[in-house]
This record gives C-alpha cells, structure tokens and sequence, in this order.
C-alpha cells in the first residue's frame, strides 16, 4: 500500500516540460556538431610507409582489426522493488527527478516481466512449425503501461508464422477504427484481400497479400491487439487454424485485461 501512494504521488512527474524536451533537443545538437568536427579532424594515428607518399588519404588508413567477436550487451529488467524504494528515497529527499527516473524504471520492470511471463506461456509449435528462441523479443518504452509489445516467430522451411501481442498500443485504436467504420464488413463480388471475421468470440480482420501471405488483428481486452502473420499458407482455414492454438483468455489474464 506504501508503494502504491508514493506511485499516485510520483505520476504527474512523469511527463517532461517543454523547456526540459528543449534543453535535451539542444543537448542533441552539440553533441552532433562536437562529433562531426572530430570526424574533420581525424588522420591517420599510424605513420605511411608505403609508396604513396605522406598523404593520409591513400593506401589503408588504419591497421585496427574489425570486430568479428563478443556477445553484445545483456538485457536485464530493472528490479521493480528496488526502484520504488529509490524513488520513496528520492521523493522524501527533494530529489524529484531522481524520483520520477527510478518510477519509469519500476513501470519497464513491470511490463517487461510481465510480456515474459506471456511470452513463455505461448506454444512452442504451430502444428509443425517450431519456435525460433533467438527471435523472442519483449519491448516496452516503460511509460505509462504504454507499448509492451511481444513477438514469436515459428517456421520450417518456406513456412514461416508469427505472432506480435501489443499491449495499449497505437495499433489497438487502428483495427477498431477500422472494424468501426464498417469498412471491412463491405462485401464485393470480384476478389478482395481483406474482410472481417471473427476469432474466439472476438471481432477480427483477416489480410491476405501475394508477397507477404495472410494476416489476422484481433482487438482483444481493453487495449490489447493480437496479429497473426502466415506465409505459405494453402488457404484462409490452415491459417485461421495456426492462430487457433493461441489461448488468448489467458494472455489477456496474464496482461491484467478484463
């Protein structure tokens, strides 16, 4: 309960003024113009030997080897407990900036905890199709429960199947603009690449492309959107049945949707 008043008491910190988004934008600039007279400055750190003479600009201008090695960077969520204690700490202290940073902080280990937990709770096949575990991504931009976004990838030779579940997303509003203006439930008697339709009780658009094969959105919850893309999919029902191993009462569980 103590942490859930100081996170009421914190919220409206969380948005920048004008001046601070001014500040940052100028900050932008100088660091861009420091870095593009380095650039201008730059020669060669070791001494030509060649035949070509003194002029830097001919022959190898460095003998540094390329990076052909490393592990990249490790992705570790922000420990939610401990950034609501820094921001009590900041908040008694004054230090309001310090507050509102370490709240962000607690809301992205929030829903990067929970987009795992979604992500570890769908199939690890689409009938033959294996998951891909090097293609499993969770993003959030941590702010304001705004943008979790999870993706899965299947796939077996020219077969491939995806899966993106966007939590209050952008996307939400768009596929309920959409289904809202009846523009998919036009119906015509030549062929056509989308329609509306209907996905476990929920209302849905179902895409279908040359190039790029089939896509379902289904608006799900209260701003949650699930979108299915299949390639090589023989028809419309093989597609709709990949989606169809997907539990979505319970992702909608698991992203505290009603």
């Amino acid at each position: 309960m103590k942490f859930l008043k100081t996170l009421l008491l914190l919220l409206p910190l969380l948005s920048f003024s004008a001046g601070a988004q001014g500040i940052v934008n100028r900050l932008k600039q100088k660091a861009l113009e420091a870095g593009e007279k380095a650039l201008e400055k730059k020669v060669d750190p070791t001494p030509n030997t060649g035949n070509t003479g003194n002029n830097p600009s001919s022959g190898n201008t460095s003998d540094r080897p390329a990076n052909t090695s490393g592990g990249g960077l490790v992705t570790t969520p922000p420990d939610v407990r401990q950034n609501i204690a820094d921001a009590e700490s900041a908040f008694r202290g004054g230090r309001y900036s310090d507050a509102r940073y370490a709240v962000r902080q607690a809301m992205l280990g929030v829903e990067m905890e929970i987009g795992q937990k979604v992500l570890k709770s769908l199939p690890e096949a689409v009938q033959s199709l294996r998951f891909k575990p090097e293609a499993d991504r969770v993003t959030s931009t941590g702010y304001g429960w705004v943008g979790l976004t999870i993706h899965r990838e299947y796939g077996s030779g020219n077969k491939y199947f995806a899966v993106d579940i966007a939590n209050n997303s952008a996307l939400v509003a768009g596929v309920n603009a959409y289904l809202a203006s009846g523009a998919y439930a036009q119906q015509t008697s030549g062929e056509q690449n989308w329609k509306q339709t209907k996905f476990k009780g929920y209302r849905a658009v179902i895409e279908y492309n040359q190039s790029s094969g089939y896509k379902l959105s289904v608006p799900f919850g209260q701003t949650s959107v699930i979108v299915f893309e299949g390639r090589n999919f023989s028809s419309e029902q093989e597609m709709m049945n990949a989606a169809n191993v997907f539990d979505l009462d319970a992702i909608k569980t698991k992203l505290g949707e009603k």
